[in-house]
């Protein structure tokens, strides 16, 4: 079965078309996407810019051609934070299925934390343990934990990359204080869940998924992503530590010179930085490896699952 997944995030619209069965690992076959930058859409009052949902509607459109073309039999079609939380959402939502006929789902941020839970789990098996899993996304930080396929708590927190340096990061840099201030609001809002996070026991394996922790991983030195998805890849909290004073004062330009940055992560990696030390650092994580597998593929192996318990 030839599957489309189009994930609509704070930064970016994705389709990633796939080659799925019940029982095979999901095998990805092209990917069409844009960095959107939804959030960067948003009004005063939270709403989602004409702009930003013309834009939206535009592409998605787009995404329909080219999963016609690919041969694509079903389409999963999910958003996240961006459009959960902007007032006019809905009407977004409906504008995105009166104009083009895809009905977008939109997950809770627990449901954000579980689906990926279950892509890493599936991606690691039965022998990485008990699991702990930190995902960082545009617009929210999801932690999951447990040793079976759902997780035994899974959360999220308004610690998005995109949003804390929208609303507390503006400068380029930024100054001193907003980087300290920031720092302590993420570290207050960690804090939150760490007693609930930890009575899911003790992890035997810490892994992070998402492109802001790939980038910070590869400007740690990991291996590039050229190297292939089956290259282990790690993050220390030590080095990452090492590393933030010197991201903190460099501007977006001189960021995206970074090994694993792109010009239009650029402007984030800084505050993706303080949201992974902070969870490492307060979790106790003093190492974690880099998942291949994220969001997108959680969705894909519900869905497979879904079709097996349906046989």
């Amino acid at each position: 079965m030839r599957l489309g997944v189009l994930d609509v995030g704070s930064n970016t619209v994705h389709l990633l078309v796939v080659d799925a069965h019940p029982g095979a690992r999901p095998m990805p076959a092209t990917s069409h996407k844009l960095e959107l930058q939804l959030a960067q859409h948003l009004l005063a009052d939270g709403r989602i810019g004409r702009a930003g949902e013309k834009a939206l509607v535009e592409f998605v459109g787009s995404c329909l051609e080219v999963a016609d073309d690919q041969g694509v039999e079903q389409m999963l079609a999910f958003a996240t934070s961006a459009l959960r939380e902007a007032p006019n959402g809905d009407e977004v939502l409906a504008n995105v299925r009166a104009t083009t006929g895809v009905d977008l789902q939109v997950l809770t941020g627990d449901d954000e934390a579980a689906l990926t839970f279950l892509a890493v789990r599936r991606w690691y098996g039965w022998s990485a343990g008990r699991l702990l899993v930190l995902d960082i996304g545009g617009g929210s930080l999801e932690v999951a934990a447990g040793i079976d396929e759902l997780p035994d708590v899974a959360v999220s927190l308004p610690l998005g990359a995109g949003r804390l340096t929208r609303e507390r990061l503006a400068g380029d840099p930024p100054s001193a204080d907003d980087v300290k201030a920031t720092r302590k609001y993420v570290r207050a809002e960690v804090a939150k869940v760490v007693r609930d996070v930890t009575k899911a026991g003790a992890p035997d394996v810490v892994v992070g998924s998402s492109k802001t922790f790939r980038s910070l991983a590869r400007v740690c030195g990991a291996a590039p992503s050229a190297e292939g998805p089956y290259v282990p890849r790690t993050l220390g909290r030590a080095a990452l530590a090492d590393r933030l004073p010197k991201l903190a004062r460099m501007s977006a330009a001189e960021r995206s010179g970074l090994p694993g940055v792109s010009a239009r992560r650029a402007a984030q990696l800084l505050a993706g930085a303080l949201v992974a030390d902070a969870a490492m650092d307060l979790l106790g994580v003093p190492e974690l490896v880099i998942s291949p597998w994220a969001l997108r593929e959680g969705v894909i192996l519900r869905r497979l699952d879904s079709i097996t318990a349906a046989e």
